[in-house]
């Protein structure tokens, strides 16, 4: 028993520690995005050409000279995403793409744009028919129903996000759905912590009861044996 709290707590320990890095990461990234829009946007230093000598004769101005066409603007190359409305993806997926839209925000000249780049993603499962009904009725009414990235948001939680996502979780650990199948021990304790968070479940015991009783059937032998001190 003390063995698997000392195991939750150091993986607690060890998640909270990467959200650290994620962030400081991110932050980092930032900067660097910022530095690189202002050396593109800064201005070209013009050359004065060399004054003409007095004895020199009239001359005509020089031709204008042609600026370079500029490089078309390309966007930065896709992040490798997929959303098929798994429970584990959802919020994951909302926060990636919105971390993207900010950090390439001139890339998208409006919230249609985002709206559309997010929908590629939908390629499968629910997401994928609620991807299609949206183009349905743009086909049939021809204006696409979602107009801004904040009504994007709103509906993608309303048709994603569950509506209580305390009691789902403690739904979840009341059945077995949630025990370790094929999973690794450490993808099933990552995947077992987070429905402990969202149950609000923080008695130790608890915690120890449910984790156990999704191991499988071998690991809880070994447990079971194991020498406690």
């Amino acid at each position: 028993m003390g063995y698997l709290q000392h195991y939750l707590q150091e993986l607690t320990e060890r998640q909270n520690a990467s959200e650290h890095t994620i962030n400081a990461t991110l932050v980092g990234l930032t900067v660097q995005l910022q530095q690189l829009t202002q050396l593109i946007t800064a201005s070209v230093p013009t050359v004065t050409p060399p004054p003409i000598p007095p004895s020199s004769p009239p001359v005509s101005p020089p031709s204008p000279v042609l600026a370079a066409p500029s490089k078309q603007q390309t966007r930065p190359k896709l992040p490798s995403l997929d959303f098929s409305s798994k429970r584990s993806s959802r919020r994951a997926f909302l926060n990636s793409c919105t971390l993207y839209l900010r950090l390439a925000l001139e890339q998208f000249t409006c919230d249609e744009e985002k709206i559309f780049w997010t929908l590629v993603f939908f390629k499968d499962g629910r997401a994928a028919k609620w991807s299609e009904n949206l183009f349905r009725q743009e086909a049939d009414t021809g204006i696409f129903p979602i107009r801004s990235w904040t009504d994007f948001e709103q509906q993608f939680r309303s048709q994603f996000f569950p509506v209580n996502a305390e009691a789902d979780a403690i739904n979840t650990l009341e059945g077995s759905s949630y025990y370790q199948g094929n999973r690794t021990v450490d993808n099933y304790l990552d995947s077992f912590l987070i429905l402990a968070l969202d149950a609000g479940y923080m008695d130790p015991r608890t915690l120890v009861v449910k984790f156990c009783r999704g191991l499988k059937l071998n690991v809880q032998s070994q447990i079971a044996t194991m020498p406690f001190g």
